[in-house]
């Protein structure tokens, strides 16, 4: 492996000690009877997950030496209707979809369109950060590295209320950074969207026509793309879901086209086989180079840290589009995909044993991926499950949302007793507008109010009052219990100046001044 020119958090010496650590926690190469032995034992444990209501469907991949070891669905497509997964059942594979995402970067590096230092001034000169100098220095290991400054929400709330990718991205330029350039990691959807699309633009061509000319096409994927339209299409297709009363329920569906290099590809167990295959080959596929090893190479070197691994405690890194962890055994990379609305995904790669799997799930949340992956890992090298993993991954996924809505609740559980009442409601009626979420539009409906934002007032938001001029909203699908503040200023016309829409506030861009009368 090459180490690269642009290791932070993590000097050189520190990346060789460890990496001779690694090896030495793995030093006897695991052999394909030890693989044998522990593949029935992952279906039994895949079989029980399905069987125990754990997830509504799953589908599995095992790559060793370049073979297809194992490739089985388990479970059904959609609770309560008969379709099973099976090995090409299509998935939303959601942030799984960084490091494949990486990987046809790393192609086109391959082939000299761009380099992983290439800036994204000279890729994409509209692009813009909030500050001029991170602007021109900012390449794509930046962006693919997480390490822009970016904050990690930045631009997910626009998209939720209905933006294209390049509104999205052009309104970037108005988000504080979380961090000083390069010092801090956090983990941004759009800003390695933007990575991505300014590589691609060297092309001449759309992000999706380049992935599927660069990875998908030459590794015969053909069930994989990046486009949301690709994937509705199939018919053996899984479905989002998430709990109702206690039960597994298709309730949302996802369209992730507009950070379709950070979330949005859609693919099965199968094909993505076939891509474990390339990686372990150092880029090499049925005998042919399709991709340079060193720009391969390159999205493995541990460039943030990430702290450690919450359950089983390994050092966990970020490279480029991957998750870089010297863990119990030895070198991993991996990446966890989910959907709040119903997906959970994840890869898991062993490079000195050439050891690969992915585990695809239709349900959230739940760590049935990361525990099946963790026990498999623990079949091969030690021979027996050292815990249950499945129970450990659960509680952190359990743990996710939950706290934050229980927090809403008891902060919005009634109107203080002495609740102020509503000013009427010309006073908030009205059209307000900032340069980060546009326009915002109050509006009677009935004997209430209702918010409109995103694209031609894309997004309809009923407005109960609190207290005062506060007033409630349920802008999450996902949460649909979780109650959001939407706060007016009122000035002594009598009519609101501003308003605050709280799911709109998380970088402080969320309030908005009344523009007209």
């Amino acid at each position: 492996m090459r180490l690269g020119r642009n290791l932070c958090h993590l000097t050189i010496a520190a990346f060789i000690a460890m990496a001779l650590w690694s090896n030495a926690a793995s030093a006897d190469p695991i052999t394909p009877e030890q693989i044998t032995v522990a593949l029935p034992k992952l279906e039994a444990l895949a079989q029980g997950a399905v069987a125990d209501g754990a997830v509504p469907g799953l589908a599995i991949a095992v790559v060793h030496n370049d073979e297809v070891v194992f490739l089985k669905g388990f479970g059904h497509r959609e609770a309560g209707k008969p379709e099973t997964v099976d090995a090409d059942t299509v998935f939303q594979i959601a942030s799984l979809s960084k490091p494949v995402s990486a990987t046809v970067v790393a192609a086109l590096v391959s082939d000299g369109v761009v380099s992983w230092n290439s800036k994204i001034a000279d890729l994409d000169p509209g692009f813009r950060l909030a500050d001029p100098y991170p602007t021109s220095e900012l390449t794509i290991r930046d962006l693919f590295s997480h390490r822009s400054g970016l904050p990690g929400t930045a631009g997910d709330d626009l998209e939720d209320i209905g933006y294209d990718r390049a509104t999205i991205l052009h309104r970037l330029r108005f988000v504080p950074p979380l961090s000083s350039f390069r010092a801090g990691y956090s983990y941004s959807n759009f800003g390695l969207t933007e990575g991505a699309v300014a590589a691609a633009r060297q092309t001449g061509k759309s992000w999706e026509e380049v992935a599927d000319e660069k990875l998908y096409r030459p590794l015969g994927m053909a069930s994989t793309s990046s486009l949301n339209a690709d994937f509705i299409k199939h018919a053996n297709r899984a479905a989002l879901h998430v709990k109702v009363d206690g039960a597994w329920a298709a309730k949302i569906k996802r369209d992730p086209d507009a950070q379709a290099p950070a979330g949005g590809v859609s693919s099965t167990a199968r094909d993505l086989a076939q891509w474990v295959r390339l990686l372990l080959d150092d880029g090499v596929y049925a005998g042919k180079t399709l991709i340079a090893a060193d720009a391969l190479d390159q999205t493995h070197v541990p460039l943030m840290t990430r702290g450690k691994n919450p359950v089983s405690g390994g050092e966990s890194f970020y490279g480029l589009g991957w998750n870089i962890e010297f863990g119990r055994h030895g070198l991993s990379w991996g990446h966890a995909g989910a959907f709040s609305v119903g997906a959970r995904t994840l890869v898991t790669i062993f490079p000195k044993d050439k050891l690969g799997i992915v585990i695809l799930a239709n349900a959230f949340p739940t760590g049935v991926p990361e525990g099946l992956s963790d026990s498999f890992a623990d079949l091969v090298f030690e021979g027996k499950v050292e815990k249950d993993w499945i129970e450990a991954w659960d509680a952190i996924y359990a743990g996710m949302f939950g706290p934050v809505v229980e927090a809403a609740k008891a902060r919005f559980a009634a109107p203080p007793s002495a609740a102020r009442p509503a000013a009427p409601a010309n006073a908030y009626a009205g059209h307000y507008a900032n340069e980060f979420v546009g326009d915002a539009v109050v509006s009677r409906a009935g004997d209430g109010l209702v918010l409109k934002v995103g694209p031609a007032g894309a997004r309809s938001y009923p407005l109960t009052h609190y207290d005062g001029d506060l007033f409630l909203t349920y802008p999450d699908a996902e949460t649909p219990d979780r109650p959001v503040g939407v706060s007016f200023v009122v000035g002594p016309d009598g009519k609101a100046s501003a308003v605050t829409i709280g799911f709109l506030d998380d970088n402080h861009l969320g309030t908005l001044p009344r523009v007209g009368d």
